[in-house]
Formats: structure tokens, sequence, C-alpha cells
């Protein structure tokens, strides 16, 4: 006899393992199938996803211990700090980094206990639409469910004649498991992915060259913050070459040979230590068994589905990487939540204008709403208020006032379109202009709310001000 519940969540990702637990909490008999054991030493399925075992918290974790290195060997002297020349040990570095990883997908196994969520091991494949709803095989057993989310997110692109192996050619995964520091790194793809693993390496010690096949650098961000990074990353010791076109990659004696040409139409060669894959996901729908019951994909291979997330077949609904928009856990997080409320006929709502994007890099990036391009683009009038946190004590104190706030307001009726940040905290800090977009609010809201002095929200405050050019402190 198949096991029966409400509802099945077919991946135990960031977006999966939040519907599954909201769905329980508003009372449905709820089951979540995951089969991907990542590195767990008994075998058992790892929930969290990419985001959580290859993703996000591990690259979180190197960052954090890379940006410590370098501040050791190069920013505590200015502070009076005397500590000598630091060393890395990078063994611990990385088991540091799986301890985390370990006690946060344990922790979601927890949170399935405590809401009633039962977790079956295997892979969710459609079989057939019953009488009680969706037939799905799940590892050798049948499991009836009423409602099925599909949240089995994406996978590392990879490059034809560039074939990974995770030790000398890495994706993400293979790039948060290197043994040893490398002494020579390429990177292919400058974007979130490969700054970030870029950044770490390179503060370890790595000479790391990274090369990127659009004309233009961090196209997805507003162009000041993309010029301003652009800037800082070279200064940084970050070779960032971009227009190259991708040849193949080799083993060789030193580790690695990578051919391509550079924008100017001439051959390259490099050779690496190691190379790290950052081109893009691809969206996860393999063995989903799709076809057998009409389940419509788009022309990208993502799980065609409507401003609410459901799918062309009754009581089946996809969140996260599988479907269209920005691959955030974040995002998957929200939709997940919705699916969950609409299922149980609340007015579940996800608001896609108003999610933020970070870049973990040092200074951190963090960006929501519209850029100006995209508004010049759309021929939307605005304001612009820009103010560096060269200006703001609390920088000061920290000893980096890299980077800025910038702020954009309808010129009309001055609503806050989009606020780019980059510098330090920037992850934090954009939380406030993602209340205030929510909220529809206007810059003028935003610049006559009382901000702590002295803190880095400050210049988040003046920029505000800088929309009606009355900035007080710069």
């Amino acid at each position: 006899m198949s096991k029966q519940f409400d509802v099945l969540v077919i991946g135990g990702g960031p977006g999966g393992y939040v519907a599954a637990i909201r769905a329980a909490q508003l009372g449905f008999k709820v089951a979540c199938c995951e089969s991907n054991a990542y590195a767990d030493p008994k075998g058992e399925p790892r929930l969290g996803g990419t985001c959580l075992n290859v993703g996000c918290i591990p690259s979180k974790a190197l960052l954090h211990t890379s940006h410590l290195f370098e501040e050791a060997g190069h920013g505590f002297a200015a502070q009076g700090i005397s500590v000598g020349t630091p060393e890395i040990d990078v063994p611990t570095m990385i088991g540091r980094k799986n301890a985390i990883v370990n006690q946060l997908t344990g922790g979601i196994k927890g949170l399935f206990k405590k809401n009633k969520v039962t977790l079956l091991n295997g892979h969710g494949s459609f079989v057939a639409q019953g009488a009680a709803g969706w037939q799905i095989k799940v590892g050798d057993a049948i499991v009836e469910a009423t409602q099925v989310i599909i949240a089995t997110g994406s996978m590392a692109r990879h490059l034809p004649g560039i074939p990974v192996d995770n030790k000398i050619i890495c994706d993400n995964a293979g790039a948060l498991d290197l043994d040893a520091v490398p002494k020579k790194l390429v990177i292919i793809g400058a974007g979130v992915i490969g700054l970030e693993m870029g950044s770490v390496w390179r503060r370890l010690g790595s000479e790391v060259t990274i090369l990127e096949a659009l004309p233009e650098f961090l196209s997805m961000a507003d162009v000041d913050v993309a010029k301003e990074a652009a800037k800082v990353f070279v200064k940084q010791g970050l070779n960032i070459q971009l227009g190259v076109q991708i040849g193949e990659a080799k083993p060789s004696k030193k580790g690695v040979s990578i051919a391509y040409t550079d924008k100017d139409g001439k051959a390259q060669n490099l050779e690496a230590d190691r190379l790290i894959v950052s081109v893009g996901r691809i969206p996860y729908t393999n063995g989903l068994n799709a076809e057998a019951v009409g389940l419509k994909l788009d022309e990208r291979g993502r799980i065609d589905v409507d401003g609410q997330c459901r799918t062309n077949l009754q009581g089946v609904w996809a969140v996260g990487d599988v479907v269209s928009g920005p691959m955030l856990a974040h995002k998957a997080m929200e939709e997940g939540v919705m699916v969950a409320e609409l299922m149980a006929g609340q007015s579940g709502h996800c608001n896609f204008d108003t999610i933020p994007w970070v870049i973990y890099t040092s200074p951190e990036i963090a960006w929501v709403g519209k850029t100006e391009q995209q508004l010049k683009a759309d021929g939307v009038a605005c304001k612009v208020g820009k103010i560096p946190f060269a200006a703001n004590g609390r920088a000061l104190g920290m000893g980096d006032t890299t980077g800025f706030v910038k702020m954009l307001s309808d010129a009309k009726t001055d609503r806050i379109l989009g606020v780019h940040i980059i510098g330090a905290n920037a992850s934090e800090l954009i939380s406030e202009a993602v209340v205030a977009m929510e909220f529809g609010a206007a810059s003028e809201d935003l610049a006559r709310i009382c901000h702590a002095h002295p803190t880095l929200s400050e210049v988040v405050h003046e920029a505000a001000l800088a929309c009606d050019k009355r900035p007080l402190h710069f």
C-alpha cells in the first residue's frame, strides 16, 4: 500500500524545505523527498540543497576565514596591531566550513521533526495522476499526494571541451574543497560565484586570473557599481579579462592548460595549478519523468509556471532555481511560503521586484530594484542620490571607506525605484531598502527617518537626502 500525503515536496533545498515546513504549519500532512547525499558519511539524504551544502553557506565560511587572513596580513598594522606573518592551514579552514554545513543541514532535519514533516529518502519521479492525486515514485516506493511541489533546484553548467573532475578542474562544489592554496588559479566566469571564489583564494595567496566572455564587467549590476567594483578588484590583485572566447582545457605538467582567444582576437594560453568553471547554473529536471505526465518546460529547460508558481498540471507547483527568475536561495524560500499559503486558501504573495541581490566580496555588493541603465532604457526619469562611505564616521573608524550608496527615485512621485550599495556590510544595509520599497516608500520617507549615529546606515540616509539635493554630511 502506498504512503499518502496531502503534500509531497520533491527536493530538500531552500525552496523545498521551507515549503514543506510552512505547509505543515498550515495543517497539511507533508512529506519531502531528497536523494542527494553530497558528502554525508552515512549516505543519508542531505537537506539544504546546493545552498547549504556546496553553495551559499560554505562559500561564506571560506570568505570569512580568508577575510580574517588578509586583515591579519595587511590590515592589522594600520590599527597598531602586530601579529607577524600569518599562515593558513587549509585543511582546518575546510574542516570548519564542513562543520558549519553539518550543523545547518542537521538542523533542518530537526525542524522537520518539530513540524512533523516526513523525510523520504529517494528522488521523486512522476508516475501518473490517480483518483487521490499524484502518484510519485520515491526510491522503490510509490507515494500518493494531493499536491506536489517541485523544488529540484539547479546544477552547475559545464563547458564543452573542459571536463570537470573537481580535483584539477572544478565547478562550484570542487572550488570549496581545494586541499591547498593553488599558486596559480584561473576562473572562467566573472559572475557572483567566480568573484567570490576568486576573492577567497586570492586573499590566501593565489595568483588569480578571471576569464569572462561578456565584454562588460558585472553587466547585471548598476553601471556605477560595476565600474567601482572593477577598479577595486583589479587594485586588490584580481586579473580580470573581458570579452574572451574559451577554447579547451586539458591536464598539463603544472596542472591545467587553458586555451582562449582574448578580446583582440589573439590566441592565448594559460598554465594554472587549478581551474574553476563558474559559468552559471541550469535547472535540474533529471528524473522527474516530466514528459510522461505532460509537465510543461520552457525553452530554457525550466518548469513553466505562472506568477504564483503553478505549473500546467492541476495540483502541481514548482519553486526555486528550477523555474524562471533569479537563482537565489531567498527567492526560492519566498516562493515556497507563497505556494504553501496558496494551497491553504490564503493570499500567498512574492514580490519579485523587491528581491535583493548580494555578492559577498570585499567590498560587498548589494542591490534591489532597477539599475540606472534599466530606467533609462525604459524611459523612466529618475532622481539620483549617491553618497560615498568616505564621508561616514563609522566607516572611517572601521578603516574601510570603499564604495558608496546610490539611490534612484522616480522624478515625479519620488518613489524609490532602486538602491545599489558597494561597501562594507552592504548585504545587511540593503534590507532597509527592501523594506522601504516593499511599502512603496519615497526617498523622502527614508530621508525623514532618524538613523543611529555613528552607523554605516547613515550613508543610506544621506543618499535619500541627496535625491532631493540636500545631504547634510557630504
